[in-house]
């Protein structure tokens, strides 16, 4: 009939037992007349026990070897689920990313996809087989190992489904049976969508919800790959399509589509600073070619010749942005370093934003009802974030879902 690519998180090979499971529905998917290529992620907190391994020994660890340690994980599910298959009678190939060539740069730990050789994927599905890749991982030119940032498996699933134009690319999740207006973890009364906007999905991904990773979504959109993200235990379920903006229909073109929360933030200051052209760029620049990712910056009046500047970074970044800015910091003449990791960025999104008026002011004022004290505020076309203190993440999401009417009730 087609090539279906499947993609299974860390908690659908969790063990034994659900990796067996996977290959059932792998062999059932290929007994309908599919071609099939399945990509596969760590079993459920392996990727998190390496790491924890690496920081025993340094902190921060080295990236290069990091990447070698922590891609084990996939390797290790390929290959078992591969033998899976082969256990029920049918045949299967597992293939690591340096044997398929997800050729990428050498940005360790979040390294960028720059091409894929997928000629021995394609030999190997036309030969009959079950083709079954560890996600997550690449490979340098030099030949060094990569790896493709949290979720990456998303992404390697997402790439081949484009390199390969496959009929479908779906997304399977032992945790969720599809994307949600918000985390049911955290707002019971949450609704799951039948679609949602490529744009609408790369907000809540890079802010903070954990579904699907941002980097995935952002491929898809611009590759034109049609994402389905279905339960693992139930997949015949329909779960939530990922689709363009033109496909939704204007009833489901609503204000609000979703609320999420992202702990992974770190907030830094640099008071004093000489309020002069370039300043900014001398700031920046060494946490852009370390890799760091900044998201919100604001910039005080300038006062007497000097201003303050804040800025927000990945928490898991927060050292390394502390060294880093430090030393720009001094070179710079400027009073001190400020720093909070105790913070937390809530954000709306809704490409109902576009034509519609008020969101902010409901949400200011949604806040303040609660108490919540607002740091940073960031908006863009379709979405805005509030940063707010950490411990009242949980608080401003449940305030927010309730606010906007997006629960089952609605």
């Amino acid at each position: 009939m087609g090539l279906i690519v499947q993609k299974y998180g860390g908690t659908s090979v969790a063990s034994l037992d659900k990796i067996k499971w996977v290959a059932g529905h792998v062999i059932r998917t290929k007994e309908k007349g599919n071609d099939v290529l399945v990509v596969v992620s760590a079993m459920a907190g392996e990727t998190d026990k390496l790491v924890k391994l690496s920081l025993q020994l340094m902190d921060p660890p080295d990236e290069r070897e990091l990447d070698v340690v922590t891609s084990s994980g996939e390797q290790v599910s390929s290959g078992l689920l591969a033998m899976s298959i082969k256990a029920l009678g049918h045949d299967a190939l597992s293939l690591q990313g340096h044997q398929v060539r997800i050729v990428t740069d050498n940005a360790h730990s979040k390294a960028k996809i720059v091409r894929i050789d997928a000629e021995r994927i394609k030999k190997a599905l036309g030969k009959g087989k079950i083709v079954v890749v560890a996600g997550f991982q690449g490979v340098d030119e030099e030949g060094n190992v990569t790896t493709l940032g949290r979720g990456g498996s998303d992404l390697t699933a997402v790439a081949l489904s484009a390199a390969l134009n496959a009929d479908s690319c779906e997304l399977y999740k032992d945790d969720v049976d599809g994307i949600y207006t918000s985390d049911p973890g955290l707002v019971p009364a949450a609704r799951k969508l039948d679609k949602i906007s490529y744009e609408e999905m790369l907000e809540l991904a890079s802010l903070g919800s954990k579904v699907l990773q941002a980097r995935a979504v952002e491929f898809a959109m611009k590759f034109g790959v049609t994402l389905h993200v279905r339960p693992t235990t139930k997949p015949d379920t329909e779960g939530t399509w990922v689709v363009e903006e033109e496909k939704m229909t204007q009833l489901e073109n609503i204000l609000i589509s979703g609320v999420s929360s992202d702990k992974n933030q770190a907030k830094i200051t640099i008071t004093q600073v000489p309020d002069s052209p370039g300043i900014a760029a001398k700031i920046f620049t060494p946490l852009s070619e370390s890799g760091i990712i900044v998201d919100m910056i604001v910039q005080n009046v300038s006062i007497e010749g000097h201003t303050d500047i804040t800025f927000t970074v990945p928490r898991t970044d927060f050292k390394k942005s502390i060294i880093l800015t430090e030393k720009v910091a001094k070179q710079l003449g400027a009073k001190n370093i400020i720093s909070d990791d105790k913070i937390a960025k809530v954000s709306l999104v809704g490409v109902g934003m576009k034509t519609h008026s008020g969101v902010a002011s409901r949400m200011f004022s949604t806040l303040a009802k609660e108490g919540i004290n607002i740091l940073m505020i960031s908006t863009s076309e379709i979405k805005i974030s509030c940063v707010v203190e950490e411990k009242y993440t949980e608080l401003a999401v449940r305030a927010l879902h309730d606010a906007f009417e997006l629960g089952e009730t609605k």
